[in-house]
């Protein structure tokens, strides 16, 4: 193939393929990473210029990247079933166990780049129940990366949110596993899940109140609308509002027996709206810029049927993308009358 170079312009939003040195050697840019503003000032402050060989086309990203996760989520998947059927079997946790099989590949799988691969290994397919506590535990602990926990609330993170619905398996499996809307007393003991669990951790050696509290509050809201206690605002725990942003994100996004999957951009929108109130709106803010970012140099299909590119994303309002589709530039935080349909 032959080399050409590539201006600035061109190589926004597009994923490089290689890591990019300096003249002494220093890593500048990863490879995978995708191209942004604050890439392209590093380059030009370092003389280099970037050929055609050096980037992917627009928007492709290789089957190998998009299920790099696949095979080790599936077998967290599989540990997860495993376990979680002891506990309900001894209604003990097998914190060792959970510790040595599970919670090692929920923080590798954290530490990716390739954002829209992991969330589409975690979508939920089979296997709900487990899927989503591994999920929660991983998305938990991207967040907890992003926000600078220390090493050691990282593991108590990522245990916590694996841990997160544990009550459910004290929850009659009738009631658990029922395929149609639930009776109000069904749902009144499917809530109870929250004080079941937060029991059961509480008797576990090696699981700290923290943690406990994640089990208990991942349903309360920063407005007093969730449950069990109607709790608001710095009531609930850091760790448990944490949780509840990946609790939510998860199971919008995933099939369920008595629904179909949110799609992924309508659920952005909507944990959008939630910062005002329901969601703690830090964490949430951060976890919807990550994401926008993360799709930078993805395909995406407008309101009005034309398709683009995700160019760049604003930080005051990450939803609204500049996106080219074709030979024109919309940029969706200026023109209102449409926004994304589809990331394709």
């Amino acid at each position: 193939m032959e080399k050409r170079a590539l201006s600035s312009q061109q190589i926004m939003g597009r994923r490089i393929l290689r890591d990019i040195f300096n003249a002494g050697g220093l890593l500048l840019i990863s490879a995978h990473s995708i191209i942004s503003t604050e890439h392209i000032q590093i380059l030009e402050r370092h003389g280099i210029t970037l050929t055609s060989q050096d980037v992917a086309e627009m928007g492709t990203y290789s089957e190998a990247e998009a299920f790099e996760y696949g095979p080790v989520i599936q077998e967290a998947v599989v540990q997860a079933r495993r376990l979680f059927h002891e506990i309900r079997e001894t209604r003990e946790i097998p914190l060792a166990d959970l510790r040595k099989n599970v919670i090692p590949i929920i923080q590798e799988a954290a530490r990716t780049q390739q954002l829209f691969g992991l969330f589409a290994c975690l979508q939920a397919k089979d296997d709900y129940t487990y899927r989503h506590n591994i999920a929660v535990g991983t998305i938990a602990s991207l967040l907890g990366i992003w926000l600078k926990l220390p090493q050691q609330e990282l593991m108590q993170l990522a245990t916590a949110g694996l841990l997160h619905d544990v009550g459910k398996m004290l929850v009659p499996e009738e009631v658990l596993n029922k395929p149609g809307k639930l009776t109000g007393e069904e749902y009144e003991i499917m809530k109870s899940h929250t004080v079941l669990g937060y029991g059961i951790l509480r008797e576990t050696v090696g699981v700290n109140h923290r943690q406990a509290l994640v089990a208990l509050q991942h349903h309360e809201r920063m407005d007093g609308s969730g449950y069990p206690f109607g709790l608001t605002q710095e009531r609930i725990d850091a760790f448990s509002r944490i949780v509840s942003v990946a609790d939510v994100f998860h199971a919008m996004t995933s099939k369920r027996v008595y629904r179909h999957p949110a799609p992924f951009y309508e659920v952005l929108s909507q944990m959008e709206k939630d910062i005002f109130g329901v969601l703690d709106p830090v964490v949430t803010r951060l976890f919807i810029e990550k994401i926008m970012q993360s799709l930078i140099g993805h395909s995406v299909r407008l309101t009005d049927e034309s398709e683009g590119i995700i160019l760049t994303v604003h930080p005051h309002n990450p939803t609204r993308p500049l996106v080219q589709a074709g030979s024109r530039f919309v940029d969706l935080s200026q023109d209102l009358s449409l926004h994304i349909q589809q990331i394709l």
